[in-house]
């Protein structure tokens, strides 16, 4: 039996740090696993936001593209007289962003401006040409392997920005590059606006040029997730920035998601390790419990064979015999009656503290003068004092209140008390029994001349099964105390253990008194028996 609760108590010791080690790795996983997902979610964040810039930047080239394509298929540089009215029938319609196209001769040295078609002809168109001879052409790179192909110049010049396609067209041996050119702001007044301003809600765009100044669109947060890139072919000068309106929501959910899963995985930790603790204290509890109640059977059984032992001794000496004189069978008459007075208190205390145990504790409660009950209950201990030299005093107050009380419970209660002063405090010469009311109770009171209780056991003397360290072997049951607090408390009161002065213990309860009527003690002088 000894080997199995070792083998028990070695598991679970061993149980318990491996659970705190278990609980500490699910936690760490858990973290690592919020962290993994957190990052996750901003990778799809950037990868989505991306997707989404590049699709924007592809909708401007791909409307600009469109326009040229349709420009190519309108405007012919073989006969300069018509050149571009067929574009200009469906312009506005077709190609609204672009202003004018122009066929520009590339055989001729002089490389002039032969045809100009123009939407809005004026001085802007002239200083337009100007600008396209003088400086754009610089910067066609017209001898590229692929001149024949649409292509783009985006730049500034003159102080303003220009947006033109250009390709080379071959007729009769000479080489003429078609110019379109299309209007910046129309673009950015007319055509961002369309491709830009979503309905949506899912995401905030705005356009910087080249120096980073915003071109269109409102400004955005620099602490969210912002991504830009350059359109390829057409404004490449520019840069389109997107923003997910939703990614600092997301972001911030994220967070809190993340804080959430923390605090959660930390109180489910928390939670075990303390139902961990619990457990452990409750089997503390338990095995302890279950060693007092062995200690509790052991010390009834020697309690109960002790005065059977006794009167069966002194019955077997009467029965032979073999005793000489009167005053001897008197002599051994009394101690089988006190023994087994002695016997049947034992008895009494068992059964009561059982019915105490199970909830089944009942009192009968009527008007009774608390000092003939404690009266009663000191008589019934001089008998066992007067064997052990030990005087009785018992003071009661000139007026005792009456009260509604439980004779035979307050009885057992103080005869407990007297009975515990007996055995834990040999050698002293008298035990005082006092009564008296004490503001709305009645104290009873039994001061010993003992050696007194240490301050660490009064606060756990009257629990079940509990008894003090007393400095001479006694045997005891250890529900004495424990049936004297319940008794109190169910009267109104409690019990209390305290030095008494200059050696001792002092143990008192305390009754409710009964604020109606106030009535003489039937004992009201102090009264003892001689040792």
């Amino acid at each position: 039996m000894a080997d199995r609760a070792r083998r028990e108590r070695l598991v679970t010791f061993l149980l318990l740090p491996g659970v705190v080690v278990a609980v500490l790795v699910l936690t760490g996983i858990m973290f690592r696993s919020s962290f993994a997902l957190e990052r996750l979610r901003e990778q799809s964040v950037v990868e989505a936001t991306l997707l989404l810039a590049n699709e924007k930047a592809d909708r401007l080239d791909k409307r600009i593209i469109e326009q040229d394509n349709a420009v190519a298929s309108l405007v012919s540089s073989e006969d300069p007289e018509a050149f571009g009215k067929e574009w200009l029938e469906v312009a506005p319609i077709q190609t609204p962003t672009v202003r004018a196209v122009l066929a520009v001769d590339l055989s001729s040295d002089q490389r002039e401006v032969v045809a100009l078609a123009s939407r809005a002809p004026g001085v802007e168109d002239e200083r337009f040409r100007r600008t396209l001879v003088h400086s754009m052409l610089r910067d066609m790179k017209l001898d590229h392997p692929a001149r024949e192909k649409l292509r783009h110049l985006h730049g500034t010049y003159g102080g303003s920005n220009y947006l033109v396609s250009h390709w080379e067209r071959r007729h009769e041996g000479r080489r003429h590059l078609l110019v379109v050119w299309h209007d910046v702001p129309r673009i950015v007044h007319d055509l961002f606006p369309t491709l830009y301003s979503d309905t949506d809600n899912q995401s905030r765009v705005n356009v910087v040029d080249g120096h980073g100044r915003i071109v269109f669109g409102p400004p955005l947060s620099k602490g969210g997730l912002t991504l830009g890139r350059q359109f390829e072919t057409t404004l490449y000068k520019w840069r389109l920035n997107v923003a997910m309106a939703s990614a600092e929501e997301l972001a911030a959910a994220v967070a809190r998601r993340r804080v959430w899963e923390m605090v959660l995985v930390g109180l489910s930790g928390a939670v075990v390790i303390a139902g961990l603790i619990v457990i452990m204290l409750a089997a503390a509890r338990e095995r302890k419990l279950s060693n007092l109640k062995s200690d509790f059977v052991a010390n009834v059984s020697h309690e109960l064979k002790t005065p059977l032992s006794l009167v069966r001794m002194f019955g077997e000496l009467l029965q032979s015999g073999r005793v000489e004189s009167d005053a001897k069978r008197t002599q051994y008459l009394q101690i089988i009656v006190s023994e087994s007075e002695r016997l049947g208190a034992l008895i009494e205390n068992v059964l009561d503290f059982a019915k105490v145990e199970r909830g089944k504790a009942a009192y009968e409660f009527v008007d009774s003068n608390v000092g003939d009950v404690v009266t009663r209950a000191v008589e019934a201990c001089r008998l066992r004092a007067d064997r052990q030299n030990v005087v009785l005093e018992l003071a009661l107050a000139p007026a005792l209140p009456s009260t509604k009380l439980d004779e035979r419970a307050i009885e057992i209660a103080v005869i407990n008390l007297v009975d515990n002063a007996l055995k834990y405090a040999p050698g002293g010469e008298r035990i005082a029994i006092s009564v008296q009311p004490l503001d709305r109770f009645i104290e009873i009171a039994v001061t010993d001349q003992g050696p007194g209780i240490p301050i660490e056991d009064r606060k756990r003397v009257f629990e079940r099964f509990e008894r003090g360290k007393a400095p001479v072997a006694v045997r005891g049951s250890g529900i004495g105390l424990a049936l004297v607090k319940h008794i109190a408390e169910a009267h109104g009161g409690s019990a209390t253990v305290a030095v008494a002065l200059p050696q001792g213990s002092r143990f008192s309860i305390t009754l409710r008194a009964d604020p109606k009527s106030s009535v003489a003690s039937s004992a009201p002088r102090p009264s003892q028996a001689p040792a």
